[in-house]
């Protein structure tokens, strides 16, 4: 699939940006650039931190602690559907095998 270049325009704490992306991509840009808008004005306007710098760098922080949260709860659930998975096919495999036993 050939997957050109698209330039996106995003406004973020009122300043606009120019960003290349796949074209099929856009939609997922222009998405993820309203996260972040939505954080940065959150910390901003909670009045703590001056400074877009600093805001753009709590807003990377507070959504890379959301990521690695959501990651985690990934994984205990994936670890959760494992062990339940193991336990599922057991009881399938111990039926079966009562079961070919009672045909013998």
């Amino acid at each position: 699939m050939n997957d050109t270049n698209a330039q996106v325009s995003v406004r973020i704490l009122d300043k606009e940006y120019q960003v290349a992306c796949p074209a099929s991509e856009r939609t997922d840009l222009l998405d993820s650039a309203e996260v972040l808008n939505s954080k940065m004005r959150e910390i901003r306007d909670n009045g703590r931190i001056i400074g877009l710098d600093r805001i753009a760098v709590m807003a990377a922080l507070n959504m890379a602690n959301d990521l690695l949260h959501a990651q985690e709860r990934d994984k205990t659930l994936e670890d959760d559907i494992s062990t339940r998975l193991k336990l599922i096919s057991d009881r399938v495999e111990s039926v079966l095998g009562n079961t070919q036993q009672l045909d013998f």
